[in-house]
């Protein structure tokens, strides 16, 4: 082999070996630290709502919608309320989407809790309307009503969904 082809092949290892340096050290910052958490109230945030409000459909239009499907059912939830934590006040509209909570960037709810998971919970509508809650095998667990769950289980409206120090519920 030739010389040049030597000391490129010997830097080629080392960036490599950099490389893997670099990310092993990213991985133990982000376990020790966790990740960044933004703040749902900021400026950025503005337009996102204005957009998705947009989207909303009026009332009788959204009543239409309610009365074709099993979701529109009398005394069925309409939205996710924080009543305790850092994000008290926070509301999210139930479309019939899955909600996703944790500490993930990614999360339909971004949980600012030391005892949260990444990708902690997620709370999903069934086929009968109603709304099931599913622990994604966090480490300090999700409790429904002072119970800690292990299998998917359905929310009764207004019973407490706790988190760590958050606790969401839904409600009409």
């Amino acid at each position: 082999m030739s010389e040049l082809t030597l000391t490129v092949m010997r830097l080629g290892f080392l960036a490599v070996l950099w490389l893997f340096v670099i990310v092993a050290v990213q991985v133990i910052r982000s376990d020790l630290f966790g990740t960044r958490v933004t703040q749902r109230g900021s400026r950025r945030e503005a337009p996102r709502q204005q957009a998705a409000a947009r989207q909303t459909p009026p009332p009788q239009q959204q009543q239409r919608q309610q009365g074709s499907g099993s979701r529109g059912r009398r005394g069925a939830p309409t939205k996710l309320v924080v009543s305790e934590g850092t994000l008290t006040g926070t509301t999210v509209a139930l479309q019939g989407q899955t909600i996703t909570l944790g500490r993930a960037h990614d999360s339909t709810i971004v949980l600012d809790d030391d005892y949260a998971s990444s990708r902690h919970a997620r709370i999903y509508p069934d086929r009968d309307g109603q709304w099931i809650v599913e622990d994604l095998g966090s480490t300090n667990g999700t409790y429904l009503d002072r119970t800690r769950l292990t299998t998917p289980t359905p929310v009764p409206l207004g019973a407490p969904i706790r988190i760590g120090k958050t606790v969401i519920e839904l409600r009409k």
